[in-house]
């Protein structure tokens, strides 16, 4: 089951939310370069500046206990995400991986 994961369009922001069982610590910040995500898992932390692409896997590997991973999409084409269009037009989305 994928979850979108609400965003506000600003260029520095860190939220909490609840994934899988799991409490989800992510922080987004715009740079010159592009938009980097860190993320922790129940306090540990798991992903550290990655640069946030169009519909790549952040995490890309298991984090702990957390069996899924998050992508940003780009709902009007194929863009890198900004922080301009967060929550709108860059929407990110957590699915659990399969079992097989």
């Amino acid at each position: 089951m994928a979850v979108v994961i609400p965003l506000g369009a600003v260029a520095y922001q860190s939220l909490r939310v609840p994934l899988s069982g799991h409490a989800v610590r992510l922080t987004l910040q715009q740079r010159g370069t592009g938009l980097y995500a860190a993320v922790w898992v129940d306090d540990v932390p798991v992903l550290a500046g990655a640069l946030c692409q169009d519909r790549t896997w952040l995490v890309r590997h298991s984090a702990g206990a957390l069996p899924g991973d998050m992508a940003f999409a780009d709902t009007q084409g194929t863009q890198d995400p900004d922080y301009t269009g967060l929550g709108s037009r860059f929407v990110l989305v957590y699915a659990e991986r399969g079992n097989g």
